[in-house]
């Protein structure tokens, strides 16, 4: 017990002393899934939506935008696939509908020292985290076809498991719920849009720390949204930019008690009031072939805090039958 309390704090030192560890909330939405024309619901129909996102870092930023030391690197690939359906029904002047997502996504955890409840450098996981669904879409289509708003009263994050001890967990056990609004208007051949969401998270046992122990903890609650300005070249091509805005507004909690050993518990403690925040930016074009649409983006983070900073890429891929 002496020999893992003293790599405990051996660990604790190391890295205090090139930034604490995160904070983090739930951080379950993929950030910039949505860019281009996010409020403008399609017409009653069914619809099939394939979502390929790759994200890499680099850095990890602590609470003051400092580099973390004892942070390599982290890749995903995730494979996210929607199927959405709107009917013919009003509400409150609305097309009325419903959507499912299913995510396939893959983890690859790197750090320069051995971390975590495994004591290890690096960590992977593949698996499926959780399925979203949403009982009620509201879409609504005003202005003469200029302005276009959508609402999901709640999108519901079921998850699906964890793998415990894996930092790379691609599973976090815990549910989510998240209100939506996005909006889009259309001024001439240019194009503004934005999806807005707000995330409460419920409570996780048996969370992967980077200092060796697991606990349970309640994650902080979150304010995200994607955005997007493009320009229609043609009726069938717009290019533009897309980027998003991420901040944890309310602290993590963490069940502490004598099981765990004083330092790491102080160092928790100061890490429940870090919040994760983040801004991107970046490229994209649309594409749309008959029944098709497609999109290509790439976004870049920016002042980071409490989390990585790096960049992705989003290809989407939508069929209307």
């Amino acid at each position: 017990m002496i020999r893992k309390v003293s790599v405990l704090c051996c660990l604790c030192l190391l890295l205090a002393g090139s930034g604490r560890a995160l904070a983090g909330g739930g951080q379950s939405y993929p950030n910039g899934a949505e860019g281009f024309l996010s409020g403008m619901v399609p017409p009653p129909g069914f619809y099939f939506l394939d979502y390929v996102y790759h994200y890499g870092a680099d850095t990890m930023k602590d609470d003051n935008g400092d580099a973390i030391g004892a942070f390599d690197s982290v890749s995903v690939l995730a494979n996210v696939f929607r199927f959405l359906w709107i009917s013919d029904r009003k509400i409150l002047g609305a097309d009325y509908g419903m959507h499912a997502f299913v995510l396939v996504a893959g983890v690859d955890l790197d750090f320069n020292a051995p971390v975590g409840p495994e004591t290890k450098r690096s960590y992977n996981s593949t698996d499926v985290p959780y399925i979203i669904y949403s009982p009620c879409i509201l879409s609504w289509h005003l202005m003469d076809g200029k302005l276009h708003m959508a609402a999901s009263l709640a999108d519901i994050y079921i998850p699906t498991g964890q793998d415990d001890g894996n930092m790379a967990s691609v599973g976090q056990n815990f549910w989510t719920i998240e209100p939506v609004f996005a909006a889009t208007y259309l001024l001439g051949d240019w194009a503004f849009s934005g999806k807005f969401m707000y995330d409460f998270n419920t409570s996780q046992d048996r969370y992967a720390t980077v200092y060796g122990v697991e606990v349970d903890r309640d994650p902080g609650q979150e304010f995200h949204v994607d955005y997007s300005l493009s320009y229609a070249v043609n009726p069938q091509f717009r290019l533009g930019a897309t980027g998003y805005f991420y901040i944890q507004t309310t602290d993590d909690s963490y069940d502490l008690d004598d099981s765990i050993p004083a330092p790491v518990r102080e160092l928790l403690r100061q890490d429940e009031d870090n919040h994760g925040r983040v801004f991107a930016i970046g490229p994209g074009l649309w594409y749309n072939y008959k029944n098709m649409f497609f999109s290509l983006r790439n976004q870049y983070e920016l002042g980071a805090r409490n989390r990585t900073e790096g960049y992705n890429i989003w290809a989407k891929f939508t069929y209307a039958f």
